[in-house]
Parts: structure tokens; C-alpha cells; sequence
């Protein structure tokens, strides 16, 4: 169970947020909506324990998240606007990197058929399209043991086809009892599959 109290972030003298509580369990997702500025990427670096709020607690279970030791933290991937490659491996060295940290539980030949780079497969990541890049750093995440997915505009410089298995690959998470927050601009992709809405 993800819980956070009390939240709140000031940026300067100006209060991006204030009082946000909310509980997140097993197969339950939570969509962060607002406008640029609002603190969506604030929130969602709080929640992985990255950056500390300006007062209020989150908790990962029983723990501070900013205190978890490294095989809970293991249990939560965050993916931000930065894609996590690197430029001079390949797409294949870059999934199978991020295999081997997770002691390669799952294959990576498989999974770069389904986000359609097996064509890419030998291209250093440095020459991938921003889509391309996108589709491999969130192929990353599908090689993470993580029980909660937290993603920042994960839609963002994909096509319609990636869009829909990036929604595909969550409906798939919370199915198999994992929990997701999404900071997005396109909430009605993610909605019709029941979800917690914080309005920033």
C-alpha cells in the first residue's frame, strides 16, 4: 500500500500543492492531472523518494519511502521525462543491461518484438527517434520486478500504437496486483479503466 499525508510542496514563496492524501493499493491505479507547473513531476519524485516534500509523509507499506532498504526500493520503478539509456550501447546492450540488474527474469528478445525495435535491435541508442528511445527506456521498465510503477507523461513522442501498449502493458500490471501513478495530459486513455484522479 502507497499512502501519502498531508502532502504539500511549496516551490518558493508559491504552494504548488497543499493537504493531498491519498491511498493506493494493489491493482488500483492513480492518474495526476494539471496544467504544466503544477507539480506532477514534483509529486511523483516525492512518491519514489527522490525529493523530500515541504511537509507531510509518504509511506511504502510500513516504511518512509525515502527509507526503504534497496530490495524494497526495488518494488518501486520510477520513469521520468529522461529515457535512463545508454547512448553508446545498443537498444539490445541497453535492455539486456537492465536485465542483467534484475538477475535477467525476463528476456529481452521477446519484448523488443513487442515494442517494435527488433528492426533497431543493433543501433546504439545515441541514433533512436525520440519515440524509438521512448519505446526502450519503458521496455526497461517491463524488465524491473517493480510492484508500483510510477510514470511521468509516458505517452509522450509515441504514436498511437505505443500509446496503446504502454496502456496494455499497465491494464497487465494491475491485473497481476500491481499499482501505477501516472502523471498525464491524456487521462482518458488510462480512465475507462477505473482510476484514482488527483487534480493538481
Amino acid at each position: 500500500m502507497l499512502r501519502a499525508r498531508g502532502l504539500a510542496i511549496w516551490r518558493g514563496e508559491r504552494c504548488l500543492f497543499e493537504g493531498l492524501d491519498f491511498e493506493l493499493g494493489p491493482g488500483q491505479l492513480a492518474l495526476v492531472v494539471g496544467p504544466n507547473g503544477a507539480g506532477k513531476t514534483t509529486l511523483l519524485r516525492v512518491l519514489a523518494g527522490l525529493a523530500q516534500p515541504t511537509s507531510g509523509r509518504v509511506t511504502w507499506g510500513d516504511s518512509p519511502v525515502d527509507a526503504l532498504a534497496g530490495e524494497r526500493r526495488a518494488e518501486i520503478a520510477y520513469r521520468g521525462h529522461l529515457d535512463g539509456l545508454k547512448k553508446d550501447l545498443t537498444v539490445t546492450e541497453n535492455l539486456a543491461f537492465h536485465s542483467a540488474l534484475f538477475l535477467g527474469r525476463t528476456a529481452v528478445e521477446p519484448l523488443l518484438a513487442e515494442i517494435e525495435l527488433a528492426r533497431a535491435a543493433d543501433t546504439r541508442a545515441r541514433y533512436l527517434s525520440a519515440g524509438q528511445r521512448r519505446r526502450a527506456a519503458l521496455a526497461a521498465l517491463k524488465l524491473a520486478p517493480a510492484k508500483l510503477w510510477l510514470l511521468d507523461e509516458p505517452m509522450t513522442n509515441l504514436d498511437s500504437a505505443g500509446r496503446a501498449l504502454v496502456v496494455a502493458w499497465t491494464r497487465a500490471h494491475l491485473q497481476a496486483g500491481g499499482s501505477a501513478v501516472v502523471a498525464t495530459h491524456q487521462p482518458d486513455e488510462f480512465v475507462a479503466h477505473g482510476a484514482i484522479v488527483i487534480e493538481l
